[in-house]
């Protein structure tokens, strides 16, 4: 079977942290960017042409990326391909993700017309079996697959896209930008589609001034009953970091030994750009109570319920409770911080006192002084 991957790394936005980075290459989970979720996911599935679309601020992400050695990328015929803006003369953002494939056509249109396609997002991370995915939407024989989760609709939170099933497991309804109630199961902006249809659909919706993947092409097309849509209902952990809350809310939940074994050890392994570094160091007075610590880090300090990323330094007599500490920050003596993110490169004065709430956490951006 010859798949396409596609990774859409700007969408979503995480206020300072995604300011000069994008929401591709958060930090996430002590090692990791949100990148790997979806590069894995693609990788371990045997797909190994994949191209990532990028408006802006993805200096970090190619740094993170590179070649792809890491996912094998570099030695498979196909490889990686950045596509941004300026591979194709365009410098705007895009209006929506249909316009942004518009841009990254010649990718597209490269390779078998009998191809599939799979196009996964940066915001929502999951340890997903694609095959099974790709499987399910062969077997369908429908125009459009697409990934959904259960219990994340509950009638408040607005999702891109929800759909609401029938006994069969059909769609029932399909809803775009809205709460959907409870009985609704949420897009993970997981879609797999034929790639000549896909084309013609792309090239169809941009020349009638629609832009929008979930509205335009799912919800429009069927509606018009135009295309057929395929629903696959993942069972796993999925984490939807589109929001300062649900990103602090996701990375606490890592100190959890079962979440952080179904995400990062589920059906296959998540692979990241290796950084080696010395083990972590514990003081002789330090106290690490339920927490997720990276290596390289030199501990002296109390940390509590946190996630640490690498050569994070806590000096003694500072306390640390429900943060999430980033690379390379350094966290001076009898401090004390409580619901707070603390963004890579920041150094934290000698007894100063950081409090956020676990619905609001204190960011301090990256390489400041507090």
């Amino acid at each position: 079977m010859n798949v396409t991957g596609i990774i859409f790394a700007n969408d979503g936005n995480v206020s300072a942290l995604t300011e000069k980075r994008t929401m591709a290459s958060l930090p996430f989970g002590g090692r990791y960017r949100q990148v790997d979720f979806a590069l894995s996911n693609l990788t371990c599935a045997g797909i190994h042409r994949v191209g990532i679309v990028t408006r802006h601020s993805y200096q970090s992400l190619m740094n993170h990326i590179g070649s792809g050695e890491e996912w094998g990328l570099e030695m498979e015929e196909g490889g990686l391909e950045y596509l941004t803006p300026y591979s194709s003369s365009q410098v705007s953002d895009y209006r929506g993700k249909l316009e942004s494939l518009s841009s990254a056509m010649s990718f597209l249109e490269y390779g078998p017309e009998d191809e599939l396609v799979v196009m996964i997002d940066s915001a929502i991370l999951s340890n997903l079996d694609l095959t099974r995915v790709l499987e399910s939407h062969v077997a369908s024989g429908k125009d459009i697959t697409v990934v959904t989760k259960s219990g994340v609709c509950n009638g408040f939170r607005q999702l891109d896209l929800a759909v609401k099933l029938d006994k069969k497991g059909e769609i029932a309804d399909m809803v775009v930008d809205y709460a959907a109630h409870a009985d609704y199961e949420a897009s993970m902006d997981i879609f797999v589609l034929n790639k000549k249809w896909l084309i013609q659909q792309v090239k169809e919706h941009i020349a009638h001034n629609k832009y929008h993947m979930d509205r335009d092409l799912v919800l429009g097309l069927w509606q018009q009953k135009a295309a057929t849509v395929n629903v696959y209902r993942f069972e796993g952990i999925a984490m939807f970091n589109e929001s300062v809350e649900e990103y602090f809310k996701n990375s606490l939940s890592l100190v959890d030994k079962n979440i952080r074994q179904e995400l990062f050890g589920g059906c296959h392994p998540v692979y990241t750009k290796v950084r080696d570094r010395v083990p972590t160091y514990y003081g002789e007075d330090c106290r690490i109570e339920n927490c997720s610590v990276a290596d390289g880090c030199m501990l002296g300090g109390a940390v509590r319920n946190s996630v640490l990323f690498r050569q994070v330094t806590v000096y003694p007599g500072a306390k640390v409770e429900n943060c999430v500490i980033m690379n390379d920050t350094v966290i001076g003596e009898n401090c004390e911080l409580r619901y707070v993110i603390l963004d890579k490169d920041v150094y934290v004065r000698p007894g100063a006192k950081l409090m956020g709430t676990p619905t609001n956490p204190m960011i301090v951006k990256r390489g400041e002084v507090v």
